[in-house]
Order: C-alpha cells, then sequence, then structure tokens
C-alpha cells in the first residue's frame, strides 16, 4: 500500500517548494540555492548606499565616500555587534558567492579605469606629468617606507599573516601611499568645473601617468608576496612584460582592425563588438590570476589598448557602467566593510598609527604635488590646490587594501587603519580644494592672466574717465552694435535660431561667379580675375554657440568632459551649427560643456565674459524642461511654456548675473519656410500615411519677416530699439516701432496704476522726457535706406498693455506668405514696468487667473507673458541691457 512505512519509498523526503508558504526562512543560506539570500544582501547594500550618499551629495561628496561608510556600517564596527545580524545576513558560508560577484564587479570596474585612461593626454602633457606625478609619488612613497618600518615590526605578529620580507612590506605600504584614485579625481574635477582649468589639466595629466605606474609597481608588489622565491618572482616579472607587449604589438592592432571592419569606432560599438571587448577582458584577467599576478591588473591592460578614436571609448563605457556603479562597486565596498572592525583600533599605540598614516598619507602627496606645480609657475594658490587634489584616495586605495588583505600583506587592524586613511583624506579633498581655490579667486586670476586687471584687481588698460552724461551719448556707448553673439544651442530649439540668426549676417554676394580650372588660371588676362568672389568689406557677425550637456554621476559623462575636443569637434549641433555659418556668411565657433544642471547659468555667464559677448542669445524652452526634447502637440507645448520648471530657473539665474546684454527667444513658427495655408485637416487612416509623410517645403520667395517693438522706456527698451533697427537693416524685414505714451487717466483704477507704475519706476520728468528724446533721436538718425522699411509711431494710451496687445494683433501675423513675424520687447527689469491690472484681465480670457505666481511674468515680464499666453501669431524676443 501506498501508506505502508515498509516499503521502499517511504524513507525518501522530496524537497519542499513552498518556499515561505510551508514556512521556509528566506534568509537561510542554502549552498545549492544561494541567490535567494544573494538577493536579501544586495538589496540591503544598494538601499544603504544610496540612502546614504542623498545628503553626502549635498555636500558635494563622491558616491566612494557612502559606498565606504556603508561597508563599514553593516561590518562588525556597527551593525555586525547586533546580536544575530551577521550570522543571519551575512553568514561566513555566504561569503564566497558575495566576494566572486563583488571581484567579477571589481574586474570590469578596473577595465573601465583603463578606458577611462586616456594615454594621448599623458603623451600631450609627459612634462607636467612627470614632474608633478613623479614628486606627488617619490615623496610619499619614501615617507611611506618610513611608517612601514614602524608598522612592520608593531603588527607582523598578528594572526593570519604570512611570513614575507620587509622590503616586500615596504613596497606595498609604498604603494598605497603615494598612489592617486583617477577615477574618483575626475568625479571631483568635474563637480568643482576645474577640468577645463590649468589645474585640472596638471591633475589629470600626472593622474594618468601616476595611476599606471601605481597599478605596475602594484602588480609587483603581489607578484613578489605569491613568488615561492626570488627566481620565481622574476620570471612572473618578465611574463607580464612580454605579455604587456604582446597587447600592444599583437592583440590591439588586430582588435583595431576587427573594430574598423565591423564600423564599431564610428558609430559605437555593436553587441559582437562589447561581447568580444568583455571576452578580452576576462581573459586578460584569467591569464594575469593565472601567472600570480591580481586578475584586475589584466582587466586593466585591456581596457588601456581600447581605442579613444571616435568616441569608441566613451560609447562603451555607456552600455557596461551603470551595471557596475549600480551594482557590483557597493558590494564589493561591503565586502570590505564586512573585513574592517574600527573597533580593534583598541589603544594608544594603535590610534597614534592611525594619526601617523593620515599625516603623512596627505602632507607627502600635498607637498610634493605642490612643490611641483610651484616649479611648473603655477601661483601658489593653484600649486596648493594640485597637492590637495593628488592626496586624493578614494576607491583605487581600497582596491590596493583589499589585495593586501586577500594576500595576507595586512592584517585586520591594519587593514582598518589605512581604511581610515582612505576615508579622511577623500572626505577633506572637495572641501580643502573648495578653500584653496574657491570660484571668486578662479575669476580674479583668470582676469589678471588675460591681463585685464593687476593683482590688486585694478582694471588694466580701460579709460576711468567720466562719460559724457547725455542720454543718447550714454546709450551709443553702452549699446555699441553687436559684433560678438553667444547663442545657447539646443536641439529643438535649431530650426528657428537659426532663421533668427541668419537676420543679423551680412549680405552674400549676388550672382554666381564663374570658375576657372586651377591648371588653366592665369592662361590669359581676361581668366586672372575669374575665380575669385568680391571682398566683403563689412565685417561678419561673429557667433559662438555654445551646447551644454548634462553632467551626472555615470563615469561616460566623465569621460566626455575629459575628452572634450573631441566631443565638440563631432557633435552634431555644434557641426550643424558651423554649416548654417558658412552658408549665412557668419563667422562661427562652438563648443560643448558637460556641468552639473545647476553650474548651467554660471558657465553660459563665464563663456559670455571669456569671449567678450556683446549680447547672449537664449532659446525658451517648448518643453519647460534642460533636456532636449520635442513637445507631442502644440496645445502641449504653450501649456507647459508657462509652467515654472527647471528651463525658467536657469534663465532667471543666468538674467541676474548676466556680464553683457541678453535676449530670450521664444519661438511661434518662425522659419525659412513659407507657411502653408491648411484650410483642411482630414483624418489620417492607414491608406493615406503614406501620401502625408515627405511632403517637401518649398522655401518662400522672398523671405519677409515684419517686427513690431512697443517701446515704454527705460535703459532695456532702449537697447532693444537700437537692436531692432540693427535686424531692419536686412532688406527682407520691416519694422513697425511704437512710442507707447502713458497718459494720466481721471478713472480712479488707471491713475492708481499710473501712479504706482510711477513709483515703481522712479520715473521723474525728467527721463520721461530723456526717453523721448533718445526715441526721437533715433527716428532723426534713420537712414534713408532703413525709411522705407521702417515705422516710427507715438500712441496716447492710458490702456498701454490692452493697447499694445491689440497693436500687435494688427501689425503680425497678416501676411499669408510670410516667414514669421517677430515681437521684440525690452524686459523693463530695471524700471520694473507693471501692468498688474491690464494682465488680469487679459489672462483670464485664456483661463488664467493668476500671473503674479508665474515665473514666466517674473523672468520676461507681463507683456511678454501675455503675447505668449494668448498665442500671438509672432515669436518673442525679450531683451535685457548689460547691468551698469
Amino acid at each position: 500500500m501506498a501508506g505502508d512505512p515498509s516499503t521502499p519509498s517511504a524513507g525518501v523526503r522530496v524537497a519542499h517548494h513552498g518556499g515561505i508558504l510551508e514556512g521556509a526562512n528566506p534568509s537561510h543560506y542554502d549552498s545549492k540555492n544561494p541567490i535567494i539570500l544573494f538577493i536579501i544582501q544586495a538589496g540591503i547594500i544598494i538601499i544603504f548606499c544610496r540612502l546614504l550618499h542623498y545628503p553626502l551629495s549635498k555636500i558635494r561628496q563622491p558616491t566612494v565616500i557612502a559606498e565606504i561608510i556603508g561597508g563599514i556600517l553593516l561590518g562588525p564596527s556597527v551593525l555586525g555587534r547586533i546580536p544575530g545580524f551577521s550570522d543571519a545576513i551575512f553568514p561566513e558560508e555566504s561569503l564566497p558567492v558575495l566576494s566572486l560577484a563583488a571581484n567579477l564587479g571589481l574586474v570590469l570596474f578596473l577595465f573601465l579605469v583603463g578606458l577611462e585612461v586616456d594615454l594621448r593626454l599623458l603623451m600631450k602633457n609627459w612634462k607636467i606629468s612627470l614632474s608633478v606625478g613623479a614628486a606627488g609619488m617619490a615623496l610619499p612613497f619614501g615617507l611611506g617606507c618610513a611608517v612601514a618600518y614602524g608598522l612592520y615590526h608593531e603588527f607582523r605578529e598578528e594572526a593570519g599573516l604570512v611570513p614575507i620580507s620587509f622590503g616586500t612590506y615596504m613596497l606595498f605600504v609604498g604603494v598605497a601611499m603615494a598612489i592617486t584614485a583617477f577615477p574618483v579625481l575626475c568625479r571631483i574635477l568635474t563637480e568643482l568645473k576645474l577640468l577645463g582649468s590649468e589645474v585640472g589639466l596638471v591633475v589629470l595629466s600626472a593622474g594618468v601617468g601616476n595611476d599606471v605606474v601605481g597599478w605596475i609597481l602594484l602588480a609587483l608588489c603581489v607578484a613578489l608576496v605569491n613568488a615561492g622565491s626570488g627566481i620565481v618572482a622574476l620570471y612572473v616579472l618578465l611574463t607580464c612584460v612580454a605579455y604587456i607587449l604582446f597587447l600592444v604589438f599583437a592583440v590591439r592592432p588586430a582588435f583595431l582592425h576587427i573594430l574598423r571592419k565591423s564600423g564599431s569606432i564610428e558609430n559605437g560599438p555593436t553587441q559582437s563588438m562589447v561581447a568580444l571587448t568583455i571576452l578580452l577582458c576576462l581573459s586578460s584577467a584569467f591569464f594575469t590570476g593565472i601567472i600570480g599576478v591580481h586578475p584586475i591588473f589584466g582587466a586593466f591592460l585591456v581596457g588601456l589598448i581600447c581605442p579613444h578614436d571616435g568616441g569608441f571609448a566613451i560609447k562603451l563605457t555607456e552600455k557596461i557602467e551603470d551595471l557596475v556603479a549600480v551594482f557590483f562597486l557597493p558590494l564589493y565596498f561591503a565586502l570590505s566593510g564586512l573585513s574592517t572592525n574600527i573597533g580593534l583600533l583598541d589603544n594608544a599605540i594603535t590610534w597614534a598609527y592611525v594619526v601617523a598614516v593620515i599625516v603623512i598619507a596627505f602632507v607627502g602627496k600635498f607637498v610634493g604635488g605642490t612643490i611641483a606645480a610651484r616649479l611648473c609657475k603655477m601661483v601658489w594658490r593653484e600649486s596648493f590646490t594640485v597637492g590637495v587634489l593628488m592626496s586624493c584616495k578614494g576607491l583605487v586605495e581600497l582596491i590596493v587594501l583589499n589585495i593586501g588583505l586577500q594576500a595576507k600583506i595586512l592584517s585586520t587592524r591594519t587593514f582598518t587603519i589605512f581604511v581610515v586613511m582612505a576615508l579622511v583624506t577623500t572626505f577633506a579633498t572637495t572641501p580643502l580644494t573648495t578653500a584653496f581655490y574657491p570660484p571668486w579667486y578662479q575669476k580674479k586670476l583668470a582676469a589678471w592672466k588675460r591681463g585685464e586687471i593687476d593683482w590688486d584687481e585694478n582694471p588694466l588698460g580701460q579709460d576711468t574717465q567720466s562719460i559724457d552724461q547725455d542720454p543718447v551719448a550714454t546709450d551709443k556707448h553702452d549699446a555699441s552694435d553687436v559684433r560678438k553673439l553667444l547663442v545657447y544651442l539646443r536641439l529643438e530649439s535649431l530650426p528657428s535660431l537659426f532663421t533668427f540668426i541668419s537676420l543679423l549676417g551680412s549680405e552674400k554676394p549676388v550672382g554666381s561667379v564663374p570658375q576657372v580650372h586651377p591648371s588653366k588660371v592665369g592662361t590669359n588676362a581676361e581668366d586672372d580675375n575669374h575665380g575669385t568672389w568680391p571682398l566683403i568689406t563689412q565685417r561678419p557677425l561673429h557667433v559662438h554657440g555654445l551646447r551644454m550637456l548634462e553632467l551626472t554621476e555615470r563615469l561616460s559623462s566623465v569621460m566626455k568632459d575629459t575628452e572634450i575636443e573631441d566631443v565638440s569637434t563631432k557633435d552634431p549641433v555644434v557641426n550643424s551649427f558651423h554649416s548654417f555659418g558658412q552658408l549665412n556668411n557668419l563667422a562661427t565657433s562652438g563648443d560643448v560643456e558637460i556641468v552639473p544642471e545647476g553650474s548651467y547659468a554660471h558657465t553660459l555667464a563665464n563663456s559670455a565674459s571669456e569671449h567678450g559677448t556683446d549680447m547672449v542669445l537664449l532659446p525658451w524652452s517648448e518643453s519647460g524642461s534642460l533636456s532636449e526634447t520635442t513637445s507631442t502637440t502644440v496645445e502641449h507645448s504653450r501649456q507647459r511654456m508657462l509652467e515654472n520648471g527647471p528651463h525658467t530657473l536657469f534663465l532667471a539665474s543666468f538674467l541676474n548675473e548676466a556680464p553683457c546684454h541678453a535676449a530670450v527667444f521664444v519661438n511661434n513658427n518662425i522659419t525659412n519656410l513659407a507657411r502653408r495655408e491648411q484650410a483642411l485637416s482630414p483624418m489620417k487612416s492607414r491608406h493615406s500615411l503614406r501620401s502625408t509623410h515627405g511632403v517637401s517645403s518649398m522655401p518662400a520667395a522672398p523671405l519677409t519677416h515684419h517686427i513690431f517693438f512697443p517701446f515704454f522706456g527705460g535703459l532695456d527698451d532702449r537697447i532693444a530699439l537700437r537692436f531692432v533697427l540693427r535686424l531692419a537693416r536686412k532688406p527682407s524685414v520691416t519694422a513697425t516701432i511704437v512710442l507707447m505714451d502713458v497718459e494720466q487717466s481721471s478713472g480712479g483704477e488707471m491713475a492708481e496704476q499710473k501712479g504706482a507704475m510711477k513709483s515703481i519706476r522712479s520715473s521723474s520728468e525728467a527721463s520721461i522726457q530723456e526717453d523721448k528724446s533718445f526715441f526721437a533721436a533715433m527716428k532723426d538718425s534713420l537712414s534713408s535706406e532703413l525709411e522705407a522699411r521702417v515705422v516710427f509711431d507715438h500712441v496716447h494710451s492710458t490702456r498701454p498693455l490692452r493697447d499694445t496687445f491689440q497693436r500687435a494683433q494688427a501689425e503680425v501675423g497678416q501676411a499669408p506668405k510670410s516667414s514669421g513675424d517677430l515681437i521684440v520687447l525690452g524686459r523693463s527689469r530695471e524700471s520694473g514696468i507693471q501692468f498688474k491690472a491690464e494682465t488680469d484681465g487679459l489672462l483670464s480670457t485664456v483661463g488664467q487667473t493668476d500671473h503674479a505666481g508665474s515665473d514666466v511674468s517674473q523672468v520676461l515680464g507681463d507683456v511678454a507673458h501675455v503675447f505668449i499666453a494668448t498665442a500671438v501669431k509672432a515669436s518673442l524676443l525679450v531683451i535685457q541691457a548689460k547691468k551698469a
């Protein structure tokens, strides 16, 4: 019978598969199914590190600090002291699985570190790299060897250590003191916006050489420990050298050939090429592991031989980095934390060595880097900054220490001493760098090096005499013609920006010039002038385009910043901008900056100062965000444009610190194409889709634009008026300029508004007369060429915003073949012109009841807010004058 206990099958028990439903404990380690406990461990580690990183990021600390502290807290130093915690979450038998995953991640991370190291930077700046790098390694290495004597004799008798000579121990401690954390260093430089500075160049160049030499010395040290005798260590070293030569002269050329054949260098690595690269990495790690050197050295070497041409290294990093940084590295640091026990620092001599190791590690790097930088003719503050940055240890130090722990060179006590040192030196890097090299000092030093000021910040080469106080003469001095324009390039705004900037370009030569073959030039006198374009006597407008990309915590983002010249050269937006300039007779240049979103305004202002810009042109975001996305519908776009968002905050921040004139461009279908009539909009069906796609747009002939500008008075409006006349030089542009003369009304509300406006503007009768005199002067000075295209008008109004709105509707959007009209407004920042009652009334007609809380009114003004909300048929240009 089935239930008879005497049957043979009665003693066989089938494993339970009901899991927790049958009362199983998921935290119990099962060697046949370790994944359950591993998921629990990984989840706790990742969540713990992320929670710690949030507050630490507010004080600009790198992620590695949170990961180190998280590992220590999860280990026996803190949470491990809770009875049963380590046995339940990190039982001893489960650690090999955790260690396997962590070390696999470590191999991939060292491969990424090798990818990040651009040897071209080392070769290009070899003198700086050699001097600062050598001094930054020699002094801390020597001091490390000195303190190694005390550590060796004090702690060598502790349990679990292999018997090694003092020379090998000294070599390891010297390397641990001398190494610099290159990946963390890049992140700190980028976060502090020093990557493109002279300090950043020196530190990066020295860091590359320091990194490579440090890993070679570490590989030598491990080989000496693992080798049974000196002759075996020599064989290991020679095998390593031969393997490096094999990688450089055999593997790398073949690898490059395969990449070029597959198009991976130009277009990014294909899936097959990613698989090949990972196999190379793992194979190299395998080889260096079996010959007695750590596997991470082989992975690092493969990263070094990967090409940086065409952005291949960056694109490959983008495919791997997130999994390594988010998942694998926290596991590795948690594993390090489980081996760190702060409780072992339990006596005076141990704490004396903790202080000594921290002081020697910092002072050796700081003094060595500072002296070398000073000898390279850097000023003292720059030299101090170089010294502080070179003292950064970070995760590379933790990797070195873990190798020493695994090789049984370090005991748990000495390992903990060095972990505390790594934590303190890395934590101190950012605040000390900020203290030695603050932004105000960077600006002063840059101006001093450009010869604009002396060391006491007194201007050089400038006429300090006062200017004639006549308002028209003053404005002529302050508002000289725009010769240098800085444009903030956004992908979604390129078409409208190109159209608008083309209005500022000088006219191209009319007609074609017959060309002559180069071999036949000069054969007769009639051909001497053939193929020559007429000289352009008008100085072209110089337009500099700046594209800003967000700097994230990703390694690839930092790599883009370190290779910014290659990124700028290959960036499609910047290249399109160059092509546009050539087609429109504009002198153009372009850059890409990779900075945190919070630094966009500061970066743009610095760029304007460095290039001596007359005006900055900023497009208004159609999506409301700083990311380069496009809206799906016109209604959705209009709604998002009026919402308070990151882009609005960015504009407000920039306008507040703008070093020159600024103009915000709000696009509404300004284009180089004629508007097509859309009388019918049939619904698309499956059969009509093909016919609606790919419809060609014929260029408008001729391209025409009409400008409407209401002049309210104030410095912003004066600069705006001059800019309108600058745009009107284009033969295809017409303009209507209206002086809005606000009159006193007998009505209480309007009288109150008039009085309030006068109070806010601080407009005396004299200042009003100055505005009218300026307006009249501009009208009288109009050239005969512009008289046919520009109309000046004078309107007396008691309701200026309503009358301006009605006049704008009558002026713009009337020509069916127009390429898009434009309304120009002064921001009226200094006069504070407000039309609260009228604004509320006009906005209520489109369903908006409260404009006071809108950033649009605060950034662009009430008049611009009304025009955007009511979808007037024209683009807007809001101009702010340079601060006095």
